[in-house]
Order: structure tokens, then C-alpha cells, then sequence
């Protein structure tokens, strides 16, 4: 299995600052993305989340999700995009779109 923390941060590094911390004794980690010093997303990972590889693979695509629907864009594309084979990434313009208005503040 490849390293879950790997896969994290390559996933969301071009584009976010990655924090990841230890919560607790179960293994928890918490998951906060951040851009220009403001937070994008915060999650918590459980360990059974981040020892199998389909369920990190869901919980990467949920929070690049959560993202693009914050930016602004179509759940409808999104979900085509993430369905349409095995990649892990939404496509660039997706990932690096401003963040509307309302977002920012």
C-alpha cells in the first residue's frame, strides 16, 4: 500500500498548504488545507480511513468535492470528472478557480 500521508499531501500540495495532525490515541489525524493564511477545508482522518486505500481514495475526492463546490462550480461536471476513471485529481481549472465573493471573507 502506498503511504496515505504521501498520497495526501501530493494530492493537495500544488495547490494548498497540507497540516496534518495527530488527534489522539486511536490514530486520528486531522487534515487542514489552507490558502493565503485562510483555512479551505479541515477533516478529521480516522485510522480505519487512512489504512484502506478505497476509503482514503473516497475521503481525498469528498474534500476536493467540498472544495470545488465552494468555488463555485458544477456538482454535476465534478462528479463526472471524478468518476471518469482512476485519477485522483480534479483537472486544474476546477482546482485553481478563485474562490467566490462570499468564500473570501
Amino acid at each position: 500500500m502506498d503511504n496515505p500521508f504521501q498520497l495526501i499531501t501530493d494530492t493537495f500540495a500544488p495547490d494548498y498548504q497540507v497540516n496534518l495532525s495527530i488527534q489522539g490515541l486511536d490514530g486520528g489525524i486531522m487534515l487542514t488545507l489552507s490558502n493565503t493564511g485562510r483555512i479551505v477545508a479541515k477533516r478529521m482522518i480516522s485510522a480505519e480511513q487512512r489504512n484502506d486505500p478505497k476509503r482514503l481514495k473516497r475521503l481525498v475526492q469528498s474534500i476536493q468535492f467540498g472544495i470545488a463546490i465552494e468555488q463555485g462550480h458544477s456538482a454535476v461536471a465534478i462528479l463526472e470528472t471524478m468518476t471518469d476513471g482512476d485519477n485522483h485529481r480534479l483537472p486544474t481549472s476546477i482546482r485553481k478557480a478563485p474562490l467566490p465573493e462570499s468564500a473570501r471573507h
